[in-house]
């Protein structure tokens, strides 16, 4: 991104503690740089004056004079005015300002440190649901704005393969149905050739399957025993129903990829639970954890005979009793929040050890790039890149997890790791719900209780069997999509009619899943989310359109390609604009010129609704803009010219923020 109104930021700061030193350096307040509340007023403000009015003990204004000449001299300045007891309002060269605007984009600096992002960890034992998407769309789209800012990133996709949810779904394959470690394989291969012919995958066969065996331990709460021998064989790597639950896990992951892939989700590693336990991490995490303290084995009670943790069960309540979070079993397994600490101190270097990796032969991206796998200790590829060392991690896991994260945080700080504890952030997020209506209409054969159809959302439940896929969602949105293509151009082909299809779908799924605040739950809309009026992807991917479809008229109508008119904006004179419009198209492009900040904002809160919010904002801006300043049919070159660049420059900065929120653009719509 080209960041005009940082750089500028800068060299006025500077330009300030140039011209007016404190007497002692030390005590110098920092020189704040602000964007005035009306653009009228000048780009940037600084009351920079009034701060050092008392450090200096002379009069603001008198200061704010001596401080104008030195801004006023800075390359890119066309004014300065000092306004009220002492502001100093900085006026940019336009014309100097769309230029760089339109001129090649600076690739990011990688800095030192790293940051490493978890996200999607889908159990893999059923099909991704429309909730699995929320998390890997915020997922991705903080990956890609860490990025553009500069930053290194690592992207986890952390694959639970020794967990209850696998364990009851080897529990379904052997017990409910009987089969055994050549039956499995067949069921695999099977479905695999019913996806090749266009069908559903082994992924979508579990889904029923999972709800089945739910169903079936209710009925007999004795038939558990068969989940605590199949979690007992999978973490000690034991004969056919460990190898069992490795072909599954290995599938149902496979499914996965692809469904992300659908949305432009991509990952660097995926680092296996089995391979935690089978590099002994746990066992070195677990032993620190008994030697400083941090657990300890309770000898009665409800949780006799495990290793518990105590902390407070809640932030806001500092009086409120220990609570004790068991991290391993009286039967000697581990539960989730065990393997998740052995992991963090990984994440972080803490360890002293490393994986073996190689690719994930099942699946692998087209471009080159290596997808890479943990592997079992001594089936690592040799030369493989190594991993994790984060000097921060970002774990994306919903807000009913914020309990479990903590208990991660707590133990990083009773082990001694302060620093790297204030270095684990939590993005936590809200469910994804469905109303009732919308969860009969998109899953046929539904059954609701008149209690569920009275509730104003339902939550999803895989045990249940209830929830959309999310593939089925996809599949939805691109028919509907397909129907509005159809009827808006009907002479497309069909292969381009479904192309467009297809990504106007991914533009209104991302989006939406962004749009809404983190802590908001989202109930999602098919119509809503497809919209081509309002704040929806559709809506901003049709004005990005917009642009392009002025450069081709341009061309028809007057000669040229694309390139050579993007050259002639590039060089037009804004000060040739009129000046009765001039504030007007200089609006656009100082709006436009915030995607940077806008960026920051949203990556450091965690909060991707303020970025959905300033591409909606922006495209209504082009839309507005077009309506009122057409570009064809003016007769001044000059001023045509200007047009052009000021839509060119809102147009990079659209495209820039949906590529941020991985909101394709296409040719048309």
């Amino acid at each position: 991104m080209i960041d005009l109104f940082s750089t500028l930021r800068d060299a006025v700061a500077a330009a300030v503690r140039a011209a007016a030193p404190a007497a002692d350096p030390a005590s110098a307040p920092a020189i704040p740089i602000e964007f005035p509340p009306d653009p009228a007023l000048g780009d940037l403000a600084t009351p920079a004056a009034l701060g050092l009015a008392r450090a200096l003990k002379r009069p603001p204004r008198q200061i704010a004079e001596q401080l104008a000449p030195a801004i006023a001299a800075l390359p890119g300045v066309a004014a300065v005015e000092i306004a009220g007891p002492g502001y100093v309002n900085v006026r940019i060269d336009r014309t100097a300002a769309v230029r760089t605007l339109l001129g090649p984009e600076p690739l990011p600096v990688p800095g030192a440190g790293k940051t490493v992002v978890e996200h999607t960890n889908i159990n893999p034992n059923k099909a991704a649901h429309i909730g699995h998407l929320r998390n890997a769309v915020l997922g991705d789209t903080l990956v890609r704005s860490l990025a553009a800012l500069g930053e290194r990133v690592e992207v986890q996709n952390y694959i639970d393969d020794t967990g209850v949810q696998v364990a009851d779904a080897v529990v379904g394959l052997t017990v409910l149905e009987g089969l055994d470690e050549a039956g499995v394989r067949a069921r695999i291969d099977a479905a695999r050739d019913r996806s090749a012919a266009g069908g559903h995958g082994f992924d979508y066969e579990l889904w029923d399957l999972y709800a089945r065996v739910t169903q079936w331990y209710e009925a007999d709460r004795s038939r558990e025993s068969h989940r605590q021998a199949t979690l007992h064989a999978l973490e000690r790597r034991e004969g056919p129903t460990a190898r069992i639950g490795s072909m599954v896990a290995t599938e149902i992951l496979t499914c996965h990829l692809r469904t992300m892939q659908r949305l432009g989700i991509r990952y660097q590693l995926l680092p296996r639970e089995s391979d935690i336990l089978g590099h002994r991490f746990w066992e070195t995490a677990f032993g620190r954890l008994k030697q400083t303290g941090t657990v300890a084995l309770q000898a009665e009670g409800k949780a006799a005979g495990c290793w518990v943790m105590n902390l407070p069960h809640a932030d806001d309540q500092e009086d409120s009793a220990e609570y004790e979070k068991i991290i391993v079993r009286s039967d000697g397994t581990v539960t989730y929040v065990g393997k998740d600490i052995a992991y963090q101190l990984w994440k972080f270097g803490l360890l002293g050890a490393d994986f073996d990796y190689r690719p994930f032969a099942p699946f692998q991206y087209g471009d080159g790039s290596v997808l890479w796998e943990t592997a079992p200790a001594g089936e690592g590829v040799p030369g493989a890149p190594s991993h994790g060392g984060a000097a921060r991690v970002i774990n994306v896991i919903d807000v009913r997890q914020a309990y479990l994260q903590r208990v991660v945080k707590a133990a990083l700080e009773r082990l001694g790791y302060p620093g790297e504890a204030e270095r684990s952030i939590h993005f936590s997020y809200e469910m994804v719900a469905l109303s009732p209506e919308t969860a009969l209409a998109l899953q046929p054969g539904l059954v609701l209780s008149d209690e569920d159809r009275k509730r104003p959302w339902l939550d999803m439940s895989g045990r249940k069997g209830l929830g959309v896929k999310a593939d089925d969602l996809l599949d939805r949105l691109e028919t509907k999509a397909l129907e509005e293509v159809r009827q808006r151009n009907p002479e497309l082909p069909e292969p381009a009619a479904r192309e467009l299809a297809r990504i106007v779908a991914v533009g209104a799924v991302r989006y939406y899943m962004l749009r809404f605040a983190r802590k908001t739950i989202v109930a999602f809309d098919i119509d809503a989310a497809l919209a081509f009026e309002g704040e929806t992807g559709p809506y901003s991917q049709y004005a990005a359109v917009r642009v392009s479809r002025i450069l081709d008229k341009l061309a028809e109508k007057l000669g040229g390609d694309e390139a050579a008119w993007r050259a002639r904006a590039a060089a037009a004179r804004f000060e040739r604009l009129p000046a009765e419009v001039a504030a007007d198209h200089w609006a656009l492009v100082h709006r436009a010129a915030r995607l940077p900040e806008a960026v920051r904002q949203a990556t450091a809160s965690l909060e991707f609704s303020t970025l959905a919010k300033y591409a909606f904002e922006l495209a209504q801006a082009i839309n507005a803009f077009y309506h009122r300043y057409p570009v064809l049919q003016e007769p001044d070159e000059a001023v045509r010219d200007a047009r052009l660049a000021v839509l060119l420059v809102a147009d990079r900065a659209l495209r820039r923020a949906l590529d941020l929120m991985g909101v394709p653009v296409p040719s048309r719509m």
